[in-house]
């Protein structure tokens, strides 16, 4: 018969393999140019990036500040990737290419969320308070976009590439340019599902 804390462990570890399973399925879904899964584990900067961020995010949330921004540091430098361990990250998240992405501290992402590279979910104060984005469900946002300050993106809205959103956007929105302006309705219903018309 397992002790509590056997059973503990076991518990622990079907719950990182069925979360690192759930995370590989949701990167096969959204990269058209991955091959196979064993090539998404091994060569993927977005899920290792991820990955590291949920180990040094449990650190912080304990109080081991020092060694969750230790960790989070060593990510940085072999993924491109910097994921604040401060910040709250939602199931199924993707991050494609990755190189060049940035999250701060107080930001909110949920789930089903897929950023391209060089994204910025950035602040503009220097106060200890709520200074980053919050970033709903099914959100897409694309290459090079800045999101900053303590704006929400509703869900399912779409970032195009190379915005600077600094005002909310509302759930199934798409945001372009710079500064932003924000479209509610698309010209055409696949301009509202397909994130790579803006990317």
């Amino acid at each position: 018969m397992r002790t509590d804390r056997s059973t503990t462990l076991v518990d622990a570890v079907m719950g990182a393999v069925a979360t690192v399973r759930e995370d590989v399925a949701a990167a096969r879904r959204r990269d058209p140019a991955a091959t196979d899964d064993l090539a998404l584990l091994l060569t993927s900067p977005g899920l290792h990036a991820i990955w590291t961020h949920r180990a040094a995010n449990a650190l912080w949330k304990r109080g081991a500040k020092l060694p969750a921004l230790v960790i989070a540091q060593g990510a940085r430098s072999v993924t491109g990737v910097e994921i604040h361990p401060g910040a709250t990250i939602g199931r199924r998240f993707f991050i494609d290419h990755g190189m060049g992405v940035v999250i701060g501290e107080t930001a909110e992402v949920g789930d089903d969320v897929m950023v391209y590279h060089g994204v910025t979910l950035g602040g503009r104060s220097m106060e200890r308070t709520k200074r980053h984005p919050t970033i709903e469900d099914g959100v897409s946002i694309g290459a090079g976009a800045r999101v900053i300050g303590p704006v929400t993106i509703g869900s399912q809205a779409q970032v195009g590439a190379n915005a600077v959103v600094v005002k909310d956007v509302p759930a199934r929105a798409t945001a372009i340019g710079v500064p932003a302006q924000v479209r509610t309705g698309a010209a055409h219903p696949a301009e509202q599902m397909d994130p790579a018309i803006w990317i």
